[in-house]
C-alpha cells in the first residue's frame, strides 16, 4: 500500500509539473508584458530596466529553472499588474470557485439521482423518454451558450436572478445551474441505468415478496445501491467542474480563480497566470490521487497487477 501510494504521488508531481511547464511555455508565445505594463509614453530604456527587474531579459530555460525552483517552495512572485505576492492574490478567488463548484456538485448528484430514478421507474413511458432527451441535450449544449440564454430569460426578462456578481444566493443561482448542466445530465443518465439494473435484481425480488411497501423497496433497497455510481462519479465530478469553471466565471463575472486565469492572460499577467494554474492543478490532481488510494483501500486488486 506505501509503495502504491507512493507512486500516485509521483504521479501527481509530474502532473502539476508538466500543467505548469506547459503553461510557461504557452505565455512566452502570447507576447512581451511589458509593453501592457508601461504607459504608452515610456522609453526604451525604461523598457529595459523593467523587464531586467522582472527578470524577462534572461534566457528562458534560465527564466523555466528560477520558475520551477521558486514554484516548488510555493514561491511565484509577485503580479505585474497588482503588485501582490501571487499566492494572495490566488486564495482570495479561491473560495468563489469553490463555492461555485460544490453548488454545482450538490446540485448534480442530488438532482441527477432523483431524475434518474424517476426515470427507471416510469421506463418507457413519456416522462422517461424527455429524462433521456433531456439528458443527450444536456451533455451537448455548450456551456458559454447555456449561460448567456439564461442570462437573457432569467436576468434580463423575467429579472428573477442578478446575471452577475456573488453578494447574495440569489446571484450563484444561474452560474451553477449553468456550470452543473452536463454533469446533471451524465449524472441522470448514469443513475437511470444503474436504478434499472437495480430493481431487476433478486434481493429486490425477495423484499416484495415479504410484503415491502413500494416506496421503501425503491427508496431503501434499489436507490440505496444504485446511488454507489452516483457516489463515484460525484468525487470525480468535484475535481472536473474546479478545472471547467472558467468559462461559466467569465460569463457571469464570477470573480473565482477561472476569472482570474483568463483576466491574467489577456494582461500577460504572467506570475498569476502560472500560481492560479499551479493550485488548480494541484486540486484537480491531489483529488483524484486521493480517489485511487480510496479505491485501493475499498479493493486491494486494484492496481496490483
Amino acid at each position: 500500500m506505501l509503495k502504491y501510494t507512493a507512486t500516485r504521488v509521483a504521479r501527481l508531481f509530474v502532473i502539476v509539473v508538466g500543467a505548469l511547464t506547459i503553461m510557461f511555455l504557452l505565455q512566452r508565445l502570447s507576447g512581451d508584458p511589458v509593453t501592457l505594463i508601461l504607459p504608452d509614453l515610456s522609453n526604451e530604456r525604461q523598457a529595459i530596466e523593467l523587464r531586467a527587474e522582472l527578470g524577462l531579459d534572461r534566457p528562458v530555460y534560465v527564466q523555466y529553472g528560477l520558475f520551477i525552483g521558486n514554484a516548488l517552495t510555493g514561491d511565484f512572485g509577485k503580479s505585474y499588474i497588482q503588485g501582490q505576492p501571487v499566492l494572495d492574490v490566488v486564495l482570495q478567488r479561491l473560495p468563489a470557485t469553490l463555492k461555485l463548484a460544490a453548488f454545482a456538485v450538490v446540485l448534480a448528484a442530488v438532482g441527477g439521482t432523483i431524475l434518474g430514478a424517476v426515470g427507471a421507474l416510469w421506463r418507457g413511458r413519456l416522462a422517461d423518454r424527455l429524462l433521456v432527451a433531456g439528458s443527450l441535450l444536456g451533455q451537448s449544449v455548450p456551456t458559454f451558450w447555456l449561460g448567456i440564454m439564461f442570462i437573457l430569460f432569467f436576468a434580463v426578462r423575467l429579472r428573477w436572478f442578478p446575471a452577475s456578481g456573488d453578494d447574495t444566493w440569489r446571484h450563484i443561482i444561474l452560474p451553477g445551474v449553468t456550470l452543473a448542466s452536463f454533469s446533471l445530465a451524465r449524472t441522470t443518465r448514469i443513475a437511470r441505468a444503474s436504478m434499472i439494473e437495480a430493481l431487476t435484481q433478486d434481493y429486490i425480488r425477495t423484499a416484495r415478496a415479504k410484503g415491502a411497501g413500494e416506496f421503501r423497496v425503491v427508496a431503501y433497497h434499489a436507490l440505496k445501491n444504485a446511488s454507489i455510481s452516483v457516489v463515484t462519479v460525484t468525487a470525480f465530478m468535484f475535481s472536473t467542474l474546479i478545472g471547467g469553471a472558467i468559462v461559466t466565471e467569465v460569463v457571469f463575472a464570477w470573480p473565482g480563480v477561472g476569472r482570474l486565469i483568463v483576466d491574467s492572460v489577456l494582461q500577460r499577467d504572467f506570475p498569476v497566470v502560472q500560481g492560479a494554474v499551479f493550485v488548480t492543478a494541484l486540486i484537480v490532481a491531489t483529488t483524484y490521487m486521493l480517489l485511487d488510494v480510496v479505491y485501493r483501500l475499498i479493493d486491494p486488486r486494484i492496481g496490483s497487477t
